[in-house]
C-alpha cells in the first residue's frame, strides 16, 4: 500500500461510510492500516516518553486492562489519522448536530478545532493505546472529557483476532427512549477501523429526528493479548 494515510482516508468511499453511520451509529473501514503499521503502532506502548498518563482500568472500575494517553507532540501516524479523519467527518458531525437541535458546528481542520478546545480549557490530547490480556474487558462507556465534544471517534484494531487473541469483540449498545438497549457486536480484523458515535446520534422518527444514546466497550478476552489505537478528536480538560 503506497499511499500515505491521509491519501488513503481521502480516497475512501465516504458516501457509503456516512450512510452506514447514519443507519447504525458506526461504520467499519476495512484495512485502514497495514499489518506493518499496526505492529509499529503497537510497539509504541513500551515507549514511556510518548505518553502523558497510564490508566489501570480495574483500579477505577472501568474494566480490566490498561490504556495510555499520548502526549504532545503526537506520533506522526496518530497525528495523520486524527487530522485526516476529522476533516472527512466534520460535515457529518455538523449535520448530526443540526438534526439533534444542537448549535455547535465544527471548523474544517483539526488544528482549528484543537484551538477551540484549548480556549475552553481542554488542553490534553486524548488519542490512546489500549492493551488487554486474558480475562480483561472494557465496560460500556462514553469518552466525554469536557464541554467541547466531537460526536464521532475511531478505534483501530492492531492485533490479529484468532491468532493474537480470542474473544475481545468490540460492542456498541444503543438506547432509545422507552425501549430496551440494542446491542451491536462489530467484527474487526487487524488494521480495520470502526468509526462510531461518542455519546448520541440522530435517528429518524415519525415526528422528525430524536436523540439515540450509545455506549461502547470490549467483551472479555479469552486468550492472548489485544491492542487497539483509539482516535478521539476532542481534547481533555
Amino acid at each position: 500500500m503506497s499511499e500515505t494515510i491521509p491519501e488513503r482516508i481521502s480516497g475512501l468511499d465516504w458516501p457509503a461510510l456516512i450512510a452506514e453511520l447514519d443507519a447504525f451509529g458506526r461504520a467499519v473501514i476495512p484495512g485502514l492500516l497495514t499489518a506493518s503499521e499496526c505492529e509499529a503502532a503497537a510497539r509504541l506502548h513500551g515507549e514511556d516518553v510518548l505518553f502523558r498518563s497510564t490508566v489501570a482500568m480495574e483500579r477505577h472500575g472501568y474494566g480490566r486492562g490498561e490504556y495510555r494517553y499520548f502526549a504532545d507532540p503526537l506520533p506522526e501516524m496518530v497525528l495523520d489519522l486524527r487530522r485526516a479523519l476529522f476533516t472527512a467527518l466534520a460535515p457529518t458531525a455538523d449535520r448530526w448536530n443540526e438534526a439533534m437541535g444542537l448549535s455547535t458546528r465544527y471548523p474544517p481542520t483539526h488544528e482549528a478545532y484543537r484551538a477551540e478546545c484549548r480556549a475552553a480549557g481542554q488542553t490534553r490530547p486524548t488519542p490512546l493505546l489500549l492493551k488487554y490480556g486474558p480475562g480483561d474487558y472494557n465496560r460500556l462507556h462514553q469518552d466525554v472529557y469536557g464541554e467541547r465534544l466531537f460526536p464521532l471517534q475511531g478505534a483501530i484494531l492492531l492485533s490479529r483476532p484468532g491468532r493474537d487473541f480470542t474473544g475481545g469483540e468490540f460492542v456498541l449498545t444503543e438506547q432509545q427512549a422507552r425501549m430496551q438497549s440494542r446491542p451491536d457486536v462489530v467484527p474487526l480484523d487487524q488494521g480495520d477501523a470502526v468509526i462510531f458515535a461518542v455519546r448520541e446520534r440522530p435517528a429518524p422518527g415519525p415526528r422528525g429526528f430524536h436523540r439515540v444514546k450509545l455506549r461502547h466497550g470490549v467483551s472479555r478476552i479469552r486468550t492472548g493479548h489485544r491492542q487497539t489505537l483509539g482516535i478521539i478528536f476532542h481534547d481533555a480538560a
